[in-house]
């Protein structure tokens, strides 16, 4: 029930962002060349030119805005949606704009694309509260499906207060079912509750109930038989909310394996398509980035060498995926037996076994650029949690609970708790949070929207020492 309305909405999103895309093409076409701010030098075009481009400009759009992330929360809201349509946009006109260098015989206006890139941006932005707006009036007239919650104790009330939260889904909460009659006539998340277990039948009649959610805690299963029993021969929509709320992390899921459902509390947030599709962003930006870096990367390593006695690289035990550890390269900014007395310890502000050039290279993060090799060698992505040391795990997990949970996705370069401001020595909860949040929700636009902000939040830190 949820997922098909969820699933019809995003259908109709996409459907419409890609009319808008159409008619935003025409409307850059015509502000080009019939309202020209920039007048026409070379005549006006034909329109079956820009028809045949804008077959092209559909398709670039149609992948595009699947992969930005833009649909994994429909009903956000203007404020939350402006970064990831801006960035669908700006991706989406890049790579049109770059198949016209193999159209070179046809002569596209550059300024017919940036219309359509400004019009584009603004009517997506505005499209999503017009939609939801339209289908919050077209439910309100319906008045939604009539739901009662079975279950009146705090997994209840979770579920009466999602439901309010998600009014686009159209949902209309009658009132609880409460197990005695302790409760019969009090008010619970502004809902009332009007009976108990035993007066389904007449609860059901009487309110012309149309979806029942029964939200039972564990410790009161054993009434399941009875209330299932009480729903036998009722049409209604029966669905089970089971108290497992809180022991789901990381992608929880429900399948249908020969019959019988099947409840994920825990999924490995890239399988299938995703994670080649990772993997080719990781192969193809590691080795453009030794490639372009590498007058920088010799630069540096020379640097090294000359500065202080002791190798270029220093390889670094560190764990990544499903706690396999590795080898992770750095350069080299401390004294070779740094770690002789300390044993492994955070470096911290003004350490004193940093090298005048490591303490340089560690500010801007540059000892990190040998690591594009350990993303070559798939022991690393370009975006992903940061690896810790071994010898400092144990400690954390007993910190934090579910800490070892950052280690179901590879380790990252740079991450989303880095360009968050949470990177080095800073609070550990903190950066779990932002680990957890990032394998959670990832996406391949997420992925690019952390490698394009770390330029500006990720490498130069306060807590870079």
């Amino acid at each position: 029930m949820f997922q098909q309305r969820l699933k019809f909405f995003r259908s109709i999103l996409y459907l419409g962002d890609l009319a808008l895309v159409a008619i935003c093409w025409f409307a850059a076409y015509g502000l080009r060349f019939y309202l020209p701010i920039v007048p026409v030098t070379k005549g006006i075009p034909p329109l079956s030119l820009y028809v045949m481009m804008l077959l092209l400009v559909l398709a670039v759009f149609a992948v595009v805005l699947q992969v930005s992330g833009l649909y994994h929360r429909p009903w956000a809201g203007t404020s939350r949606a402006w970064w990831p349509v801006l960035r669908a946009v700006t991706i989406g006109v890049v790579v049109a704009v770059t198949f016209t260098w193999f159209l070179r015989p046809y002569d596209f206006s550059r300024l017919v694309f940036l219309h359509f890139y400004l019009l584009l941006t603004l009517a997506l932005l505005a499209y999503r509260p017009v939609l939801r707006l339209i289908w919050r009036r077209v439910y309100r007239q319906s008045a939604g499906e009539r739901v009662l919650i079975v279950g009146a104790q705090d997994l209840g009330r979770q579920v009466a207060a999602n439901i309010k939260k998600n009014l686009l889904l159209g949902l209309n909460l009658v009132g609880f079912l409460a197990s005695s009659t302790d409760k019969v006539g009090a008010s619970l998340e502004g809902v009332p509750v009007l009976g108990h277990f035993g007066q389904m039948a007449q609860v059901l009649a009487a309110e012309q109930i149309q979806v029942v959610l029964i939200a039972l805690p564990l410790s009161a299963h054993e009434r399941l038989p009875e209330i299932l029993a009480s729903l036998g021969d009722e049409m209604v929509d029966v669905r089970i909310v089971p108290d497992l709320y809180r022991f789901m992390s990381l992608r929880a899921t429900v399948e249908e394996f020969e019959g019988m459902p099947i409840i994920g509390l825990r999924s490995r947030p890239l399988e299938g398509w995703p994670r080649v599709l990772k993997r080719i962003m990781d192969v193809a930006g590691a080795a453009l980035g030794l490639a372009v870096l590498s007058p920088l990367l010799v630069v540096i390593a020379l640097a090294v060498k000359l500065s202080s006695p002791g190798p270029v690289l220093y390889r670094q035990p560190r764990m990544g995926l499903d706690g396999r550890v590795f080898d992770m390269l750095k350069f080299r900014t401390m004294r070779p037996d740094a770690e002789a007395q300390t044993g492994p310890v955070w470096a911290s502000a003004d350490d004193p076994r940093r090298t005048r050039l490591g303490a340089v290279l560690r500010r801007a993060s540059l000892d990190e650029l040998p690591q594009l090799a350990n993303v070559l060698r798939g022991e690393m992505s370009l975006v992903g949690p940061r690896p810790e040391r071994p010898e400092l795990i144990t400690e954390f997990r007993r910190r934090v609970p579910g800490y070892m949970l950052r280690h179901m996705m590879k380790a990252g370069i740079t991450g989303w708790a880095q360009i968050n401001g949470w990177r080095g020595n800073t609070d550990l909860t903190k950066r779990i949070e932002h680990d957890l949040y990032y394998i959670e929700n990832w996406s391949l636009g997420l992925d690019l929207k952390i490698m394009l902000l770390t330029p500006f939040r990720g490498l130069i830190h306060p807590h870079a020492y």
